[in-house]
């Protein structure tokens, strides 16, 4: 019963003590004297006496010994001394930290990206950030991959989503999805419409590609796939756009790689035609990269903590785009 006791007082002292009776507390604690404290806190001297002893009948302890000449804590004193001051120090930061809150986040995020980056986990994200974000703002800089990491690694980007062939230790990875590269052909080519094709009809027919399908670089699997189909020394055509390497096959200048689910709607459309090989395609990766040392505004950060968290939450085989 004597717990149950403490317990209720413990909550009728939370319910009922005045903060301000603490403040002005504090301010008599680092004080001489009841007048110096009035002084200080510009208040009349019988003020500060009045809340000085409403505190203590609340908390049913002595808080200082007074008389002529002599003012001091009592120990019960010292003890609410310490335990106010700590008290005030917590409601100064929630006055910052719910500044922070209630403040919009805003800030510009500079991204840089490769010109085939389509997934779908990348547009969800895009549409959550801008629903609890509006204020901040985004840019997309398309460029080569290579362009995209010297981006970042200089701090001239906030990001870039982008293919990888050797990692810098400087920066930080996330593979963000997978696609599968094909060759394909436009209508007035005369492979097009063919559905009996074997590797050994692509022999020898010109091509177009990315800059980057070379074999030190990031498409190095796709340099493969086409040199197995001697094509490589045939190449008409490069970009680092993919609108323009799709622009170049449709026109029928030669076949080309593109990843089979970008390019899903111009099959049905009648603007492409998927060329052996069927199986096997090469696998390419897009991460997300970003510098560590880069001091980030609050957008860019929400951003960024936002696709990491997609990234760990979806599996790799749902950001696995065939």
């Amino acid at each position: 019963m004597a717990d149950e006791d403490r317990s209720l007082g413990t909550e009728r002292l939370v319910r009922d003590l005045d903060w301000n009776l603490l403040r002005t507390f504090v301010v008599l604690g680092r004080s001489q004297s009841v007048t110096e404290a009035a002084e200080r806190l510009m208040l009349k001297q019988p003020t500060v006496s009045s809340a000085l002893k409403r505190l203590e009948e609340r908390l049913g302890k002595r808080l200082i010994d007074r008389s002529p000449g002599h003012f001091h804590l009592t120990e019960a004193g010292e003890v609410l001394l310490k335990e106010a001051i700590e008290i005030q120090g917590a409601i100064l930061r929630l006055g910052t930290l719910m500044r922070d809150v209630v403040d919009e986040v805003r800030g510009h995020v500079e991204i840089c990206v490769a010109s085939h980056v389509v997934s779908p986990l990348l547009d969800e994200t895009l549409t959550r950030f801008h629903e609890r974000h509006p204020a901040a703002t985004l840019s997309f800089r398309v460029s080569s991959s290579k362009d995209a990491l010297e981006a970042v690694m200089a701090r001239r980007a906030s990001m870039a989503l982008c293919l990888v062939r050797k990692r810098n230790p400087k920066l930080e990875y996330a593979r963000l999805f997978r696609e599968f590269f094909g060759l394909f052909c436009g209508p007035t080519h005369p492979l097009f419409g063919h559905s009996d094709l074997t590797k050994a009809d692509l022999a020898g027919q010109t091509a177009v590609s990315f800059v980057t399908d070379r074999l030190e670089d990031a498409l190095r699997p796709v340099t493969l796939m086409r040199a197995d189909l001697d094509v490589v020394d045939r190449t008409v055509g490069t970009s680092a756009n993919l609108e323009e390497v799709r622009r170049m096959i449709i026109a029928g200048l030669g076949i080309g790689p593109m990843p089979v689910h970008v390019v899903r709607r111009d099959l049905e459309d009648g603007l492409l035609w998927q060329l052996p090989p069927y199986d096997n395609l090469p696998a390419i990766d897009v991460h997300v990269v970003w510098n560590p040392s880069a001091k980030m505004n609050r957008a860019e950060t929400a951003l960024l903590d936002m696709l990491l968290e997609q990234i760990r939450q979806v599996p790799i085989e749902e950001r696995t785009y065939t």
